[in-house]
């Protein structure tokens, strides 16, 4: 391979060479033995700014370059067949470090060293004048931090500025004594109390302490959103509602006649003589109570708190947390933001794929997106429906998604052919949100779901009601029979709910309630909604992010997915 699509990470071992690689390269790596050893090597790629995609390598952890194993065989045989060289180095421990980085330099070969842990020396009371590290060794020097992602893009951008070293040789003694020359001229040490804030930035991303912390922040995420969104329903909205529309609506249904096509369309059914507006299902009372009553407040709750993630710094941190098990679908940490938007509603999820370089990434996210994340309206509906039943059944239904999720992405990853690049992104410190910029986006958002997405409910109850009036609905009820009945054990007027929630998820699961199901029926018919379609905004806006072929393929998984998930709920309960 060409010299200069190798880019070789060399260090002593321990020195946080895989959490560099992992940042690195892509979703996808391959791990083989080196040729006629049983050495085991990382191999992955990157794109260096303003060139070509590189391979990188993770080469074995070795501490000079005098084999002593074979693991230093391999790591010198690498050496020698040429490339760009990115020296870690220990930033807490310099001079065990700094011994290799001699040997290096005196090869001669294009190298940055990458100034790691660069997080730690500070809580270690290290100061390090980097620059001045820099002018000593003659090489680009760029402090990183493999765990928190600090630096990875100035290292990236340095990888092209990679020069050779000084090809001088020093006897073993002597450069131990030039190792500790340069060490005490840009080394200080110092007593250091760490802050509140700096504990919890090591928590935070701390690959054991912080996962637990991450389950805790989004569960107390949970409790808020739900919280917030049940009081302003319960309390405001809905009794302003009441007060202030219905009376609208009701006049309208008196001048209409209390009946007939155009009652049918503008206002819905009459229940139990009188307008409901979550059942009746006409366009302005069904259309507007939805998307503002029962929707909007959680699209409110979930933005909020999402405004505060980011701003605090803890979102970056989230993605950090997440980054091993997203590689393993084809994705990278901040695949989280899509997820996150989904959860709150899947219309911004789905705008969020562009985050996304590839047609691969793009066409996995939405898959999972559109499989397993339920939106925050759905799962309030879920949570509301299902949990009258007992705790049990909920954790059922939302633990069969997280297993779709799981599996569906690994699958993808595995089959999809293509490689999934890196994304780079640093991690800030943590600071005290503003509260005009978080509600400044806050309102953004909420103008962006009600001009997006309230145009779509509207023309769903339309849609829903043309189906009904014309027969349709009745047609497909008979066509769907044999699926809803025989592969779900589902009654057959569940195909309304079905079809409903190609339009609202969240309608199609309060549709349930009135149809007597008995609890293994409500598990499996929630589940199924939940996996088997977007609803039709998302649907439209991932249209628009894959394009129409891949968005037709994703929407035949979630159906094949749907079917089967189905099947095996209805014969494993």
């Amino acid at each position: 391979m060409d010299e200069e699509k190798r880019i070789l990470l060399m260090g002593n071992p321990n020195v946080g060479k895989s959490a560099i690689f992992s940042r690195l390269t892509g979703a996808k790596v391959m791990i083989s033995n080196y040729p006629g050893t049983t050495v085991d090597f990382t191999q992955g790629f990157m794109k260096i700014p303003g060139g070509d995609p590189a391979v990188i390598i993770d080469v074995p952890g070795v501490y000079g370059l005098e084999p002593l194993s074979k693991a230093d065989e391999v790591a010198v045989d690498m050496l020698s067949r040429g490339g760009i060289v990115v020296n870690i180095v220990d930033a807490t421990n310099l001079e065990r470090n700094l011994h290799l980085t001699l040997e290096l330099r005196e090869r001669g070969i294009p190298m940055v060293i990458a100034l790691n842990m660069w997080d730690e020396t500070k809580h270690r009371g290290i100061e390090i004048d980097a620059a001045k590290l820099e002018k000593e060794l003659g090489v680009p020097v760029i402090p990183t931090s493999g765990i928190t992602g600090f630096g990875i893009k100035d290292l990236v951008l340095a990888i092209p500025s990679a020069v050779g070293g000084v090809p001088t040789r020093l006897k073993k003694e002597e450069k131990w004594e030039e190792v500790g020359r340069i060490v005490e001229t840009v080394q200080k040490l110092k007593h250091h109390h760490h802050t509140f804030l700096e504990m919890l930035e090591d928590v935070s991303t701390h690959p054991l302490m912080g996962i637990p912390l991450a389950g805790l922040v989004l569960y107390l995420s949970f409790i808020f959103v739900r919280g917030v969104s049940e009081f302003l329903i319960n309390v405001i909205l809905a009794p302003a509602f009441d007060a202030i529309w219905m009376p609208v609506a009701e006049r309208l249904s008196r001048l209409m006649g209390g009946e007939g096509f155009l009652h049918r369309m503008i206002i819905g059914d009459m229940i139990d003589g009188k307008i409901d507006p979550g059942l009746s299902f006409g366009v302005l009372t069904t259309g507007l109570y939805v998307p503002i009553v029962e929707i909007l407040p959680y699209i409110f709750s979930f933005y909020l708190v999402l405004g505060v993630m980011e701003d605090s710094g803890y979102l970056p941190r989230l993605a950090t947390q997440t980054d091993n098990l997203l590689h393993r679908m084809g994705l990278h940490g901040y695949a989280i933001v899509p997820v996150i938007l989904g959860l709150g509603c899947n219309v911004p999820g789905a705008l969020a794929l562009r985050l996304f370089e590839t047609r691969r990434e793009k066409f996995i996210a939405a898959t999972l997106i559109g499989v397993a994340v339920p939106c925050m309206a759905q799962t309030a509906m879920i949570v509301g429906l299902v949990g009258q039943r007992g705790g049990v059944y909920l954790l059922l239904i939302f633990a069969v998604l997280a297993a779709i999720f799981v599996v569906k992405g690994t699958l993808m990853n595995m089959v999809m052919k293509g490689r999934s690049p890196e994304v780079l992104w640093e991690i800030p410190p943590y600071r005290m949100p503003q509260p005009g910029a978080v509600m400044k986006k806050l309102m953004m958002r909420l103008t962006s779901f009600l001009t997006e997405a309230v145009p779509y409910v509207l023309a769903g109850v339309f849609l829903v009601n043309i189906l009904y009036m014309s027969g349709v609905m009745s047609a497909a009820s008979k066509a769907l029979a044999p699926l809803i009945s025989g592969v779900w054990g589902l009654p057959e007027g569940t195909v309304s709910a079905m079809v409903v929630g190609f339009l609202r998820k969240d309608v199609a699961v309060a549709m349930l309630a009135p149809l007597g199901l008995s609890t293994k029926q409500l598990v499996i018919a929630c589940t199924v909604l939940a996996v088997y379609f977007p609803c039709m905004a998302t649907f439209v806006m991932m249209t628009r992010e894959l394009g129409i072929k891949d968005m037709l393929k994703s929407a035949s998984l979630m159906i094949i997915t749907a079917i089967t998930v189905g099947g095996l709920l209805n014969f494993f309960l």
